[in-house]
């Protein structure tokens, strides 16, 4: 102790020999810095596993956390800390993040961690707002997203393994680590940061390969970049094989299930392969994704809020997998493959505590309430719902037809080949190519144009003569009926729908896999265009470029344009696609998505206001990849609407 007399009396201490027990105020002064640090000094900071007690230890102390998902790539930057505040609010201790590889290299060695794709700043931020984080880098990460986060350039080597110990998958894996781990080792709780636990890769069971010299290789990356401390874990359901195949000693074995699982059964899974250590549901679901063409997912919230208390009453750790979804901006949306190709909708509202739009929902305040019980909660209110405005009816009007703009959408001009390329053949990740060539031959009667199975991946817009034929789909329609006469040019623009994200079938190649034939005969001497849509728009085009004159009204892929002013506000808002098909929608330039309301279920769109100009014009760019309705419009309302599912493909109906 040290008085505050004007003789300083320093007392006793281990670092004081007795003869510093003088009055002394000048050394007793020198000295009271030393003192001060000394007896303040906290323990050092530490998250570790008690083994002999089932529970994790923070700073040495016993520790449970609640915690949630938030995908900080599906919400726009300038929201993130209204999203965090409200988790913080809810009385979560900690947010789950995954990290997309896909995300930030979009191209090998070339790197993006600006803007919303700032993941120090998100991290920083969760820190700030008093949050805890597990943090989930992948390399592989599933989340529905596009190839379940692995960058589409993989598949440049055809016969790449993904997710194994193949030397070029290894050695993409590495490079990618030795940069991103470097980030996030400062921000570690042992060294003063707030990521208490690290996953390596995610529900790896669920994959054929069973590699287990793979997870050795992550795992002994993991520890040379991140240290010896560090708490590293794996993911996986519950079934057995799966638990066999997904773990691996050195890392701390989790599982994950949802409310209609058998808690006891559930966990008594997680304890076969992780005898001692606290109980640890990893992904605890709150709803479920959305495919397109199916009905929308939604579980009560009574069932989330009853199991996640049953949870707690145990004394296990849970994550609530989403807390907030969000939006699969652009090209980001991934797929399924359960029996057939599944897209996922461009919303991930996923019925989750905190919607797509980020306000807070009865479930959650039924979360809230649960958690209640078992932990004090933050003292404050509820941050409220983020405003939202209906801008109206908007009209718009037709700019050109996408076969009248191939030299502004592909400038460097078409690749040629005998046959068709892939998407990664020419290098292509998303969006859109063309494929073009001609009719051999007069075809006065109606000739079948057809795909070999598998190989229209995702939807390909049929053209003859720049006349709209119709539309092939993956594991749908595969083929048409065309007439024509020689040398006619035959068109086929190829949409990717999103990359598998699950299961064995990663390796989602892109584009025409397969050659089209007329009448069983082969076509061949292709141009293939790949189309730069998104750069296009982001410069401005077409909104500044002079109107096409010859753009008349007709079915098939074509740009329409039209812009808004707001009141004096940027509030967020839906977008609704009165008869409108299919297609992509850009604000300011800013990709929202995908549309398309003939198949539900989703039938609008969330606009962030950050994309929306106070002060000036807001202009919007359509693709519409079908038809457009004849007086084109489009509706700014106040409120979603995600559940009306119009049609579905004749290979989507059980």
């Amino acid at each position: 102790m040290v008085s505050t007399s004007p003789h300083v009396t320093v007392t006793t201490s281990p670092l004081i020999p007795s003869a510093a027990r003088m009055e002394l105020p000048a050394l007793a002064l020198l000295l009271m810095p030393v003192l001060l640090h000394t007896q303040a000094s906290p323990p050092a900071r530490s998250f570790q596993i008690d083994y002999d007690s089932d529970c994790f230890r923070k700073d040495g102390a016993p520790f449970r956390y609640v915690s949630g998902s938030i995908h900080y790539a599906r919400v726009p930057r300038p929201a993130w800390r209204d999203r965090l505040l409200k988790m913080y609010m809810s009385g979560l201790s900690a947010v789950q993040v995954y990290i997309p590889w896909n995300y930030h290299e979009p191209l090998p060695g070339v790197y993006d961690f600006a803007g919303d794709r700032d993941v120090e700043a998100f991290l920083d931020l969760t820190a700030e707002l008093g949050l805890l984080v597990i943090l989930r880098p992948g390399p592989y990460i599933c989340a529905e997203w596009e190839m379940g986060g692995l960058p589409a350039w993989l598949l440049w080597k055809p016969d790449i393994v993904l997710r194994s110990s193949d030397p070029d998958y290894l050695a993409a894996v590495d490079s990618w680590l030795h940069v991103l781990l470097p980030k996030i080792k400062p921000r570690l709780y042992q060294h003063g940061g707030n990521i208490i636990s690290v996953q390596v890769e995610n529900e790896y069971g669920s994959y054929y390969a069973c590699d287990y010299n793979y997870l050795r290789h992550l795992l002994g990356t993991f520890r040379a970049l991140l240290g010896h401390d560090v708490l590293l874990f794996t993911t996986d359901d519950t079934q057995v094989d799966e638990l066999h195949c997904g773990t691996l000693q050195g890392l701390y074995a989790t599982v994950d299930f949802g409310p209609d699982s058998n808690i006891t059964e559930a966990f008594g899974a997680q304890r076969l392969v992780q005898p001692k250590g606290p109980l640890v549901n990893s992904e605890y679901y709150t709803g479920w994704l959305d495919y397109w063409g199916e009905a929308h997912a939604s579980i009560s919230s009574a069932r989330v809020a009853r199991g996640l208390a049953d949870m707690l009453q145990l004394g296990a750790n849970v994550n609530m997998y989403m807390f907030q979804g969000g939006t699969n901006f652009a090209y980001w949306s991934g797929a399924d493959f359960k029996e057939e190709y599944k897209p996922v909708t461009t919303s991930y509202d996923y019925d989750a505590p905190l919607s797509e739009a980020g306000d807070p929902t009865e479930k959650l305040f039924a979360i809230r309430t649960v958690i209640s019980k078992f932990q004090a909660l933050p003292v404050g209110p509820m941050p409220p719902a983020a405003p939202k405005f209906a801008y109206g009816r908007v009209a718009l009007q037709k700019y050109a037809n996408l076969l009248d703009v191939l030299d502004i959408l592909c400038p460097s001009g078409p690749i040629q080949s005998q046959f068709p390329l892939t998407f990664e053949a020419i290098k292509q990740a998303h969006g859109f190519v063309l494929y073009r060539t001609h009719l051999p031959r007069d075809i006065p009667d109606p000739a079948t144009l057809s795909a070999p199975p598998h190989s229209i991946c995702d939807r390909g817009y049929v053209m003859l003569q720049k006349e709209y034929q119709g539309t092939l789909e993956r594991d749908g329609q595969t083929a048409l009926q065309v007439t024509g006469r020689e040398g006619a040019t035959l068109d086929v623009l190829l949409e990717n729908m999103g990359r598998i994200n699950f299961g064995a079938n990663v390796s989602d190649f892109k584009g025409l896999l397969g050659n089209l034939s007329l009448d069983s005969s082969p076509l061949s001497s292709w141009l293939i265009y790949p189309l730069a849509i998104d750069t296009a728009v982001q410069q401005g085009w077409p909104h500044t470029a002079p109107p096409k004159s010859s753009s008349r009204g007709g079915a098939g892929p074509a740009f329409y344009t039209g812009a808004f002013e707001t009141p004096g506000i940027t509030w967020d808002t839906f977008v609704k696609f009165p008869g409108w098909s299919k297609g992509q929608l850009w604000i300011n330039g800013f990709n929202l998505g995908r549309y398309w309301p003939q198949r539900g279920p989703q039938q609008t769109l969330f606009v962030p206001g950050s994309v929306l100009h106070p002060g000036r014009p807001n202009n919007i760019t359509v693709l519409e990849l079908e038809g457009a309705p004849p007086t084109p419009f489009l509706l700014f309302l106040d409120r979603p609407f995600f559940n009306m599912t119009l049609s579905r493909s004749t290979a989507a109906t059980k």
